[in-house]
C-alpha cells in the first residue's frame, strides 16, 4: 500500500499558539526550545505567538508548567517572559481570546498549535483559514494530535486521485474529529466544559497525558520547520497501555476516514 508525504508547500513565517494549560504550556517549552536551537545554528526562524485569556490558578501550579510566584498572572504572557528571559528570544503573547482574524497573518505561512480544552475555542480554531493546524485533544488516560489544513473532504478526495509522491491537503481536526466542535452529549448545555486542570483535580485525568500529547505535537511541528518528511496525518495516544499509533497517509486511510465521518455526520 504506497504511503504519501505531506507537502503543504508553506513558507513557514508564524507559530501561533492557543491555549496555555496543560497541554500548551508543555508544548510552549518544546517551541521554546526548537526555536533556541534553531537560533543557535544561524537558522531562521518564523514569528511566534502564544494566545490565551485565562490566568494562572493555584490548581494549575505543579499540574501545569507553572509556580506559586505565578499565580494571578496570565498564561501566556507569563510563558512568553519566562522564554524570552531564559533563552534571550522574542516570542510574543496576547492576553485575550483566540481570533483569526486578528491574530493570523493572511499573507504569511503560518503554524496553528490548538491546545485548548472546550468545543467553543476549538470552533474558533476551526474557522481560521489559510493555516496548517496541529490540533492536541485528551481525555482522562489518552488523547490524539491531528495535521491538517483543510476540512473540504472534495479537495482532499481530489488530490489523492492526481498525487503522486506527496500530497498537499491533510483533513484537520474538524473534519476527522466534528465531535470536539460539540459540547459533551451527557453534559448540560448551560454547563461550562471543565478544564484540563479540573478533569485532573477530580481525578478524570492523569497528570502526565498532557506532556506525551504535547510531545507528539511538537514532534510534527520539528519536522515542519526542519522540513523533514511526514508520513502520517494523526497520532493517537493510550495511556493505560502506553501504546501510540499513527495513521500513515494512504488513499485507504483517507478515504476510511474521511468515509466515517460522512456516516456519523448523516447518523447524528
Amino acid at each position: 500500500m504506497k504511503v504519501y508525504t505531506f507537502d503543504p508547500h508553506l513558507y513557514l513565517r508564524q507559530i501561533v499558539l492557543v491555549g496555555c494549560g496543560g497541554t500548551g504550556s508543555q508544548l510552549a517549552r518544546a517551541v521554546a526550545r526548537m526555536i533556541y536551537s534553531m537560533k543557535a545554528v544561524r537558522q531562521s526562524v518564523p514569528r511566534v505567538c502564544f494566545i490565551d485569556p485565562d490566568v494562572v490558578e493555584l490548581p494549575n501550579v505543579g499540574r501545569q508548567l507553572f509556580t506559586h510566584a505565578e499565580v494571578g498572572l496570565h498564561k501566556a504572557e507569563a510563558l512568553a517572559r519566562r522564554f524570552n528571559y531564559s533563552l534571550g528570544l522574542s516570542i510574543e503573547w496576547h492576553n485575550e481570546a483566540f481570533d483569526p482574524r486578528k491574530h493570523i497573518d493572511r499573507n504569511s505561512g503560518t503554524i496553528l498549535l490548538g491546545a485548548v480544552d472546550n468545543h467553543l475555542a476549538r470552533r474558533t480554531l476551526a474557522k481560521t483559514k489559510d493555516a496548517l493546524w496541529i490540533d492536541c485533544g485528551n481525555h482522562r488516560n489518552g488523547g490524539q494530535v491531528v495535521i491538517g489544513n483543510t476540512n473540504d473532504r472534495e479537495a482532499i478526495l481530489r488530490e489523492l486521485k492526481a498525487a503522486d509522491e506527496s500530497v498537499r491537503y491533510l483533513p484537520n481536526a474538524a473534519l476527522l474529529y466534528p465531535q470536539l466542535l460539540q459540547p459533551e452529549a451527557a453534559q448540560p448545555a448551560d454547563e461550562p466544559d471543565l478544564s484540563c486542570a479540573e478533569l485532573a483535580l477530580q481525578g478524570e485525568q492523569g497528570v502526565l497525558i498532557n506532556g506525551f500529547i504535547a510531545s507528539i505535537a511538537a514532534e510534527y511541528l520539528r519536522k515542519l520547520l526542519q522540513r523533514e518528511s511526514i508520513s502520517t496525518y494523526q497520532t493517537i495516544f493510550a495511556g493505560d497501555v502506553l501504546s501510540m499509533r499513527s495513521t500513515p497517509i494512504t488513499v485507504a486511510n483517507l478515504q476510511a476516514d474521511l468515509q466515517s465521518q460522512t456516516a456519523s455526520l448523516c447518523a447524528s
